[in-house]
């Protein structure tokens, strides 16, 4: 058994394709391999969760109501999760939630009674694997075209995909600096500039 207790995915560009400030359910489509992802996890009886940045709500650019559709798809596409956390606020409203703030980690950890030392985060910018560490969680930055390459470099633990990452985590917590070294590191990540940046 996996001494990891339960993972923790960043939404958008992590386990959904990403929608800058998606509001319509009928846009959540799957990142290929997320699927199977998380039926591994389950399979070993790890915990799954999703914690979100949200700054559309606070920008007016959606309401609550729609990030809970868009959350209420991504759980009937790929759940059932064990808690789903979402920060509403914006990058200047000085919460305690917002990524890389470790609030939410610390407070889905809580709701699905995990220590954040058992716990995974497994998220797309650097934002999501500096708010596990600041929490006492693992990080896994799984890097896409919305990475910058400062991000990757930093990252303790780098995956070229989703599978990748997980697979990872079924042996326990992340060892080495990069999870899955198949191919050259400067092949494995796209480090163009992109528009969504963990809303």
């Amino acid at each position: 058994m996996s001494p990891v207790k339960a993972v923790l995915f960043d939404r958008d560009g992590t386990l959904v394709e990403d929608v800058p400030y998606n509001a319509d359910p009928d846009r959540v489509r799957p990142v290929e391999g997320a699927r199977e992802a998380l039926a591994m996890l389950r399979a070993r009886g790890i915990a799954t969760g999703v914690v979100t940045n949200q700054s559309g709500v606070a920008r007016g650019l959606l309401t609550e109501a729609d990030v809970r559709r868009v959350n209420h798809r991504v759980d009937e596409l790929l759940g059932p999760f064990g808690v789903f956390a979402v920060c509403p606020h914006g990058p200047d409203d000085g919460c305690h939630c917002r990524k890389p703030q470790p609030g939410m980690v610390l407070w889905a950890a809580g709701r699905i009674c995990t220590h954040p030392a058992e716990l995974v985060v497994i998220g797309d910018i650097g934002a999501d694997v500096e708010a596990a560490r600041r929490a006492g969680a693992h990080g896994i930055l799984v890097p896409t075209a919305q990475t910058r390459p400062e991000e990757t470099a930093a990252a303790d633990h780098v995956a070229p995909d989703l599978l990748t990452a997980v697979r990872a985590v079924l042996h326990g917590p992340p060892r080495g600096r990069v999870v899955a070294d198949e191919r050259p590191i400067q092949e494995a990540y796209a480090t163009g500039p992109g528009q969504g940046r963990g809303a």
